[in-house]
């Protein structure tokens, strides 16, 4: 059973963007738009490119790997929704050009620890959050 509902998983699927937030070693945030797919077989987000295993995102994530990642838009109302997924990064050196063909080797997967969502199966503003 996933720790993602059905249409959280519809909405991560039906997305092509999102935002990850790592912190370095001094604990200064940087948040960065990245591409993603939701990996069904582990139940997690993972996240690569072009030019991500010498990425800032990538060693912080390598060394301090609580990280916060977010999908979010406008629904058909124009209402926001969105999802934000907390969690474990695990720095990952192949496998991301076997994913995406135009990828570095290198990327990450992110084990959810906490899922907040909101317009999705709630109110806009109100999200709704849960630790999985």
């Amino acid at each position: 059973m996933s720790v993602f509902t059905p249409a959280e998983i519809a909405y991560l699927q039906g997305q092509r963007i999102g935002h990850l937030a790592t912190v370095n070693a001094r604990g200064e945030p940087h948040v960065v738009p990245v591409r993603y797919r939701y990996n069904p077989a582990l139940d997690a987000v993972e996240l690569g490119g072009r030019g991500m295993g010498t990425s800032k995102k990538y060693r912080d994530a390598a060394s301090s790997p609580a990280v916060a990642f977010v999908v979010d838009d406008r629904g058909p109302s124009g209402a926001p929704r969105g999802i934000e997924v907390r969690g474990v990064a695990e720095a990952l050196d192949s496998g991301g050009d076997a994913i995406w063909p135009d990828a570095d080797p290198q990327f990450l997967r992110i084990r959810p620890r906490r899922i907040a969502a909101w317009g999705i199966e709630s109110d806009p503003y109100a999200p709704r959050g849960r630790d999985v």
